[in-house]
């Protein structure tokens, strides 16, 4: 008998459990997914299409660089998802329209789809360069919180709307690497009066702290280091760098790259185009556009481990000193406190941004001191990231 009760109290137990999940929960569930609602409504109309679509994609890239595989890549994953209805052809710079064209080539229809680094398109709007990298700003991590749960993606696409383009985040490549120079720098004297290449923002953050700076194309910056026009140079990544050579020519890397805690890039579709798609391959680019934003960082640094080791067999890291990183942050804030107060559309995107890191610094700090370092590292007390 008292084998019988405790099975059937064991059996109550387990019932309990399974009608009632949430029944010895102080508090309801904590978060949703909000699309379910959205796509419950959807799977109610939406039928799988037949109608096919040829695509041109520009870009301001040449196959030579790995951000034109990051759009190969969401060309690819849309090719396989909509089982070839959708066929986007890539064309590199200069194949179709000039490498800075490609954004007005789509906005005015000579190509339906472009693939960027949205800080090119500052001189359309100032805002455009905080979709892009901003000095001391968001990481890859911090992107796609921001982007896609803090309303990131929504003012992109407002931005990016103006021009009668649809953007979506098309890859994120996490840190670029610091200058490769054959100057030494370590303290903020050593910068005034380099000559740097440098884009976006820090452009003029270099400017202002006394170095001669110019926004050169990827593909100059090689013979202006080796001839001696520029004495230091960024572009982007360890393995975007790699097949560039820059080892060749210089002596020293100049960490950290406080200029782009990490490299966004975007996907921008003609809008009348957009608007002509149906609704289930208008969900596979979305889905494949996630898709490679996920894996473009995941690659990227898996390929910046070998990068890294190849480039410190030609030159010498050197790391600015902390006074020096305090005042190039100093100086960033203040740059960019200027934009805000000049441009109404950065200040709403980087006062977005601003909150998101400030939210976020309560969980930042409460998870610290376990980065992933080996073993023998981290007992001897290198914790942090």
């Amino acid at each position: 008998m008292m084998k019988r009760i405790k099975s059937l109290i064991g059996l109550l137990v387990v019932a309990s459990l399974v009608l009632a999940p949430n029944a010895f929960a102080a508090r309801e569930k904590f978060g949703a997914d909000k699309r379910h609602e959205e796509v419950k409504k959807e799977l109610r109309t939406i039928k799988p299409s037949k109608e096919e679509f040829k695509w041109k994609m520009v870009m301001p890239w040449s196959k030579g660089l790995l951000f034109y595989d990051m759009a190969q890549h969401f060309a690819d994953s849309v090719a396989l998802a909509s089982g070839g209805r959708l066929e986007i052809k890539l064309f590199s710079a200069g194949e179709l329209v000039g490498a800075m064209e490609s954004f007005d080539a789509v906005s005015k229809g000579q190509a339906e789809i472009g693939h960027d680094w949205p800080g090119y398109w500052k001189g359309k709007n100032e805002a455009f360069v905080a979709f892009a990298s901003v000095p001391f700003g968001l990481d890859a991590e911090g992107y796609n919180i921001w982007l896609y749960e803090r309303g990131g993606l929504e003012m992109m696409q407002e931005l990016y709307g103006r021009y009668n383009l649809f953007a979506l985040p098309g890859g994120n490549a996490g840190q670029e690497m610091g200058l490769f120079s054959n100057k030494k720098a370590s303290k903020m004297s050593d910068f005034k009066g380099m000559r740097v290449r440098t884009p976006g923002w820090y452009m003029d953050i270099m400017t202002n702290l006394g170095a001669s700076v110019t926004p050169l194309p990827g593909g100059e910056v090689y013979l202006a280091l080796e001839r001696g026009v520029i004495d230091a140079a960024e572009f982007s990544t360890p393995a975007m760098n790699y097949p560039m050579g820059f080892d060749e020519i210089t002596k020293y890397v100049i960490q950290p790259g406080v200029h782009q805690p990490s490299c966004q890039s975007a996907l921008f579709i003609n809008k009348d185009a957009y608007n002509k798609l149906p609704a289930d391959l208008k969900w596979i680019i979305d889905i494949a556009a996630k898709e490679t934003q996920l894996w473009s960082t995941a690659w990227q640094e898996n390929l910046n481990v070998e990068a890294v080791k190849l480039f410190k067999q030609k030159v010498e890291f050197v790391r600015m000193d902390t006074e020096t990183i305090n005042a190039f942050a100093k100086a960033s804030h203040e740059y960019i406190e200027g934009l805000k107060a000049k441009h109404p559309d950065v200040k709403k995107v980087m006062d977005s941004q601003d909150k998101f890191k400030s939210d976020f610094a309560d969980w930042r700090q409460e998870r610290s001191g376990i980065a992933p370092w080996p073993y023998e590292q981290f007992v001897k007390g290198k914790h942090m990231q």
